[in-house]
């Protein structure tokens, strides 16, 4: 997809309209969770909160991770269902938030534009290239008055918004280099090794641990990072190379380290590492912008810049989770809906195309990657 064709998509996905589903507009916003684990019971619970929403419908396949959630969210009248697509056709909700293992994510998303709902779903877009293109057909067809949202937070935190407006204002002049990091602790190195699952019970049990149901850790974690560096570059990466490895880790078959440089359009090289193997008390997750004239760099915390006359930092005020899920509400409100189905894939696919580099173990084009399925 060119960019300026995805430019139009996202033009036309925001012409307001007068007719919001359902009762939307002039009442509480009525939502319903599919996937109700620690994730998908965070997001209920944020929005919960908000006073232009209410989540009447929650759905897991597990019955225990329903009443878990419940207790969590704090409405124990919320209605429960263990099949997706029976909550999808409950005419009581107006829009659906979609918490479940990647591996899912584009048939359930598809099931959702179909119903109709607006949609706020967790990043990554699939774990795989055919999974991506399968999400991008669907927004492509998605009724442009319903509003599409992945939870990509970095796009809507107060700190980004800043930091992204103050890039291109032209403050720290050409972009001349960008490096990225996610660094935390999430192994300790002796977890005891599993067999591969023999049935779907073992998959969903231990869906994070496998690639074709996970994706690699690029992949459903560090894409994060990718989309903001996408979005303040204005571009998806033209190639990469990388490498990794497995230092600590015993069970599945995800990298617990990880390095790539992704080759941007007009020269701009990105470098990003990533970490799954650090002590428990160091984490580093960032980006950094590099120009002529100073740097920006940004995080889920705080951004910063210098241009010559010392650093400037602004802490952000609380989780940007919490902006996501108020810019969601306030576009169905509002009557101004988005589609970002195309732009999330399309950040889902930069991590896949590091992850291909990484497993070639040469440079990988993004249009060799496209052609792969």
């Amino acid at each position: 997809m060119s960019l300026s064709r995805r430019t139009a998509l996202q033009a036309a996905s925001l012409v307001p309209f007068q007719a919001v589903r359902g009762s939307a507009q002039n009442s509480a916003l009525r939502v319903g969770l599919i996937g109700a684990g620690n994730r998908g019971s965070y997001t209920g619970a944020l929005m919960a909160k908000d006073p232009r929403a209410k989540l009447v419908a929650i759905c897991d396949v597990v019955p225990e991770t329903v009443a878990a959630a419940k207790a969590k969210i704090g409405n124990p009248d919320a209605k429960t269902y263990q099949n997706f697509q029976d909550l999808l056709a409950d005419p009581n909700v107006d829009a659906v938030m979609i918490a479940t293992p990647v591996y899912l994510h584009p048939e359930h998303f598809e099931a959702a534009v179909k119903s109709g709902k607006h949609i706020y779903m967790e990043k990554p877009a699939g774990v795989d290239v055919a999974g991506c293109k399968r999400v991008m057909k669907a927004a492509d067809s998605a009724d442009r008055k319903i509003n599409i949202t992945f939870g990509f937070q970095q796009r809507y935190g107060g700190v980004y918004v800043k930091a992204q407006k103050f890039l291109a204002s032209g403050a720290i002049g050409k972009i001349r280099e960008v490096h990225g990091e996610f660094l935390k602790f999430a192994l300790q190195g002796n977890e005891p090794a599993l067999a591969p699952p023999r049935n779907e019970k073992e998959k969903l049990e231990q869906w994070k641990l496998w690639r074709s149901t996970f994706g690699e850790v690029i992949v459903e974690t560090y894409v994060h990072n990718l989309d903001a560096i996408n979005w303040f570059l204005g571009s998806h990466p033209l190639k990469a190379v990388g490498t990794g490895g497995r230092t600590v880790e015993t069970r599945g078959d995800l990298l617990d380290h990880l390095s790539v440089t992704y080759d941007y359009p007009d020269r701009v090289q990105m470098s990003f590492i990533g970490s799954q193997m650090t002590p428990r008390f160091f984490r580093s997750n960032r980006e950094r912008y590099v120009g002529e004239n100073g740097f920006i760099e940004t995080a889920r915390e705080h951004w910063s810049y210098n241009i010559g006359s010392g650093l400037v930092t602004e802490k952000s005020q609380r989780d940007i989770t919490a902006d996501a899920l108020e810019e969601f509400v306030r576009r169905v409100k509002s009557g101004e809906p988005e589609n970002v189905g195309v732009r999330a894939a399309e950040s889902t696919l930069t991590a896949i195309l590091g992850q291909m580099a990484i497993d070639a173990k040469r440079e990988v084009t993004w249009d060799e990657m496209m052609k792969s399925a």
